[in-house]
């Protein structure tokens, strides 16, 4: 079974002190399997949020260790900062990141906001998916009044917590209250104005937050609340959904701040919000300088702000990962307060870089190594791996042409039509670099299995096995190798015949590249194939690879005719 991962973006109420931050972040770390991914002080707001990921049973338990050392530690008596709150760990969400549901993660949510209320006497409330009551999904709600209401809320009986003690005594008003809840990955993102106002700066985040703003009788500002049949404010929503915001001022960087959480990036994204900040700032005469992104953020929504970008200036989308941040980074401005650093602030690259320590792939080598890895007396890389990147190759010269065609002088209309082409070569491309590990973990685990022990019949059974799944697998990367080598041709071919004409022999060497990737898998598949067992099956994948080799020849074949007509 694939692993169960899920993120945890415990907030504790303190920003300035790295002496208590640091034992916070130690606590959790006594838990092996725990990858705190990323630790955010914040002076003026006086919290720090914390992000981790593990398996759940391992989340759960440095959770429960970083909120008991957070209540030794942290006395809420003395706590003052610009951000809600009202417990030393204020809150403590719980987020599916893979192969687990939601419903799953909300048993955890539960099961450890039980156990901080038991045995820590911490009262706790459940907050978002983990609510008991509609009335508590909403944070802000759970929180109203923040900690200086604690006293009132503990022992009322609509609003006492879910666990742990319904009154404030000399541990819980030291402690205070702290909400656990499950929730969609949630994006703390704030926009920079060129200002120092945090009304005005309220101002744009009541124009743009889902809940709005107060309607009024008369004066929008001074005028008498609107009240609704059951004596509740009427309100005038805002332009985002799932976005909730605030205006405050940042006094460690001199400006004022739309502070937003984006709730559900797949409603409003991280551009669609900065693009709205600036709109609304704009009609208020204010100007969004840049923006900060607290805590981590998934790949692809950086992805979609860089083409979002782009397609704006009707440039090509089909290009690197590494240039789309880029151009996101750079339009957000989220390198105005200090250098955004990727790989410390993208969750996938992060954990990326957590799984591969101590291992460098061989796609991450410079081309010089990557020939004296290749000629040396190691076995591996070999012929499969080197097809998957003459196959990427061939892929990546068919986007160069496209990205070039696009970009063309006095082909402004057709932009479109070639980044759209680019992003094809491009999603080829990032496959085929991917098997060229693939293809030499494949040798590896076919090397493993044999080095397995075989004194007893069980043992010899067992190797066996392992030998005949290993050897199958060692079959199926470079099939696919073939596969994606043969569909990446369909771009070198595009090109040839409507790309810029100044490119097609970088076509035509782009189809000759993934044709030899077919060729040089095949030989492979082959190979390895007559090892199986199974000869059913490894007659069926040489009659399959027999028949994409063919269909490659004869579309290498139209491409050169296309091509040498050109020249």
């Amino acid at each position: 079974m694939k692993k169960q991962l899920i993120e945890c973006v415990p907030n504790f109420s303190e920003g300035n002190d790295m002496n208590i931050i640091n034992q916070i972040t130690a606590a959790m770390k006594t838990v092996e399997g725990i990858s705190v991914i990323d630790v955010d002080p914040g002076k003026a707001t006086n919290r720090t949020v914390v992000t981790m990921v593990g398996e759940p049973e391992v989340v759960c338990e440095a959770a429960f260790r970083a909120v008991k050392k957070a209540a030794e530690l942290i006395d809420m008596t003395k706590h003052k900062g610009a951000h809600p709150r009202f417990g030393a760990t204020d809150v403590c969400p719980l987020i599916p990141v893979s192969n687990i549901t939601m419903e799953e993660t909300v048993d955890y949510a539960r099961k450890l906001a039980e156990r901080i209320g038991k045995e820590l006497q911490i009262p706790v409330y459940c907050y978002e998916f983990a609510a008991f009551t509609p009335k508590r999904k909403n944070l802000a709600v759970c929180r109203a009044g923040e900690y200086e209401a604690l006293g009132e809320r503990l022992g009322s009986e609509q609003w006492h917590p879910d666990f742990g003690p319904r009154e404030l005594n000399a541990h819980t008003a030291k402690t205070g209250a702290t909400a656990v809840g499950a929730r969609n990955f949630l994006v703390a993102y704030n926009v920079n104005l060129n200002t120092t106002s945090t009304r005005r700066a309220n101002a744009i985040a009541f124009d743009v937050r889902e809940r709005g703003r107060v309607k009024r009788e008369g004066n929008p500002i001074t005028g008498k609340p609107v009240k609704d049949e059951n004596g509740k404010n009427v309100m005038i929503p805002g332009t985002l959904k799932s976005v909730k915001a605030i205006g405050w001022y940042i006094e460690e960087y001199g400006i004022a701040q739309i502070s937003m959480n984006l709730t559900d990036i797949s409603v409003t994204s991280v551009h669609e919000a900065f693009d709205e900040v600036c709109r609304k700032a704009a009609d208020r005469g204010i100007r969004v300088t840049g923006s900060e992104l607290v805590g981590v953020i998934p790949l692809q929504a950086m992805l979609d702000a860089g083409r979002y970008f782009l397609r704006k200036q009707q440039r090509s989308t089909g290009v690197s990962d590494k240039e789309l941040i880029k151009i996101a980074v750079k339009s957000l401005g989220l390198d105005e307060l200090y250098p955004f650093d990727p790989q410390k602030k993208i969750i996938e690259y992060i954990l990326e870089e957590e799984a591969n320590k101590g291992q460098k792939k061989l796609i991450d080598r410079t081309l010089t190594d990557f020939a004296d890895e290749t000629a040396s007396e190691s076995p591996a890389p070999g012929g499969g791996s080197i097809s998957a990147y003459m196959g990427a190759l061939g892929a990546a010269l068919g986007t160069m042409v496209a990205n070039l065609s696009s970009h063309k002088r006095g082909w402004d209309e057709r932009w479109e039509e070639f980044s759209d082409w680019a992003e094809k070569g491009k999603a080829f491309q990032i496959q085929l670099m991917k098997l060229v590990d693939e293809d030499t973990n494949a040798f590896n685990k076919i090397m493993d299995a044999f080095s397995l022990p075989k004194k007893t019949e069980e043992e010899k059974a067992i190797r066996k096995q392992a030998v005949q799944e290993a050897t199958r697998f060692a079959t199926e990367v470079p099939f696919k190798t073939m596969q994606l080598c043969y569909e990446c041709m369909s771009v070198a071919k595009a090109m040839a015949e409507i790309g810029n004409p100044n490119s097609v022999t970088d076509a035509g060497v782009g189809a000759l590249a993934a044709r030899a990737g077919v060729v040089g898998a095949f030989l492979n598949v082959k190979i390895n194939a007559s090892g199986l067992d199974d000869k059913a099956y490894a007659e069926k994948i040489i009659r399959e690879g027999e028949n994409v080799v063919e269909k490659a020849g004869q579309l290498e074949a139209e491409i050169l005719q296309i091509v040498h007509s050109k020249i």
